[in-house]
């Protein structure tokens, strides 16, 4: 591989309680079920979205069709990326790489099946000169094939702080199980705390996780990071909680929980041994594997060539050696990735698709390299990309 480093990004450490960093509440943006699959302004059952509004949250089940037609009514260049969504090349939304811009006044047809259920997002593409595009940004949402026990379920896309206005509301009973889908889609890191309940978290940027409490009820989620927190509802009527973001000037809600009415069960549903599994790999050949450094500095970023190229099912081993004094966020696309243990190859127990390399560090990650094309890897300043083939 030539050396080619990929220029810089702020985000949060990355462990199994600090699992992403970043989030806001997209000027408040707070979705449950029963939006469904709007078919807005299209005859032919695509999802219209207007490259100059707030996107839509878009539901569907893993194995169906994803079908989204970008208008860009801006005056400058557009395009979406489906962030952690394992798309087909083409589809990936990234100019100069994999699709044109769309340009002011043109469209485009994103069409591809939901390969994972999980959270997802789509968000303004990077081109592969690393140059942030217009677009907008929502919620993807994809359940699973598999009966996941929940009573309620709320979605939050998170692109600032909140505050008391613009917090959430969400009247519960006593023994319900709730599901938390919160997506970090600001630059800095998300620090959140579950008041007076234990929270176990089940899935992290979409995939599938070995669930695990969060300590005192805390989570941290680095820009781009998904999460999905489960918790049984155990007050009584009456008590009330919280969602709090965390910070030193002050915790601020981002949803409040208010106990109404009579219990739903007389005790809780039995605890959740795990989520239904997506079809990612269950080993990896590390003897075979491809090994690189990727090295992360601030001065400027990959163009022409690519990082490396593999070839389609080779094991693809990442040593992200960030040279900087600031912790940066790294999104691979097309790829999940396993987070490598420091003195070997062992990993930790869930998929990322987004990585917070830490300062002056190396920040190893592996994956199978099995979804062929063109790949952008991007912080949020630059890109480079590497190949399948």
């Amino acid at each position: 591989m030539t050396d080619q480093p990929l220029a810089p990004e702020l985000a949060a450490p990355l462990t199994r309680r600090t699992l992403l960093s970043g989030a806001t509440f997209s000027g408040a943006a707070l979705a449950f079920p029963g939006l469904g699959w709007a078919q807005t302004g299209a005859s032919d059952g695509f999802q219209v979205i207007h490259a100059g509004r707030a996107g839509p949250t878009l539901r569907l089940k893993r194995g169906e069709e994803v079908r989204v037609r970008l208008l860009n009514d801006t005056p400058e260049p557009a395009a979406i990326h489906w962030h952690g969504v394992r798309v087909p090349n083409a589809m990936d939304g990234v100019p100069g790489l994999t699709q044109a811009p769309v340009e002011p006044g043109g469209s485009f047809d994103y069409r591809f099946i939901a390969p994972d259920a999980g959270t997802f997002w789509y968000r303004p593409a990077t081109s592969a000169s690393g140059q942030r595009m217009r677009g907008p940004a929502g919620a993807l949402i994809v359940s699973e094939s598999e009966l996941v026990e929940a009573d309620r379920e709320a979605v939050f896309l998170v692109s600032e702080i909140p505050n008391a206005e613009t917090a959430g509301h969400l009247t519960v009973q006593t023994n319900q199980r709730l599901r938390f889908r919160i997506i970090n889609a600001m630059a800095t890191p998300l620090p959140l705390r579950l008041d007076k309940h234990r929270a176990t978290v089940m899935a992290i940027d979409g995939q599938p996780a070995e669930p695990f409490a969060a300590r005192d009820g805390r989570i941290t989620l680095g820009p781009g990071n998904r999460t999905d927190l489960f918790l049984d509802a155990t007050l009584a009527a009456g008590d009330s909680a919280a969602l709090l973001v965390e910070s030193a000037s002050g915790d601020m809600p981002l949803l409040r929980l208010v106990y109404e009415g009579a219990p739903r069960r007389p005790a809780p549903l039995p605890v959740l041994k795990s989520m239904p599994a997506n079809p990612l790999p269950e080993r990896m050949d590390f003897r075979g594997a491809l090994r690189i450094d990727v090295p992360l500095e601030a001065k400027s970023l990959g163009r022409g060539a690519p990082l490396f190229r593999a070839k389609r099912g080779r094991t693809v081993v990442l040593a992200i050696a960030n040279k900087t004094s600031a912790l940066q966020m790294v999104h691979l696309h097309g790829h999940s990735v396993r987070l490598l243990d420091k003195l070997d190859d062992g990993w930790k127990p869930f998929w990322l698709d987004t990585v917070a390399a830490a300062p002056e560090g190396i920040t190893r990650v592996a994956f199978v390299a099995d979804n062929p094309g063109k790949w952008l890897i991007e912080s949020q300043t630059a890109a480079a990309w590497f190949e399948v083939v």
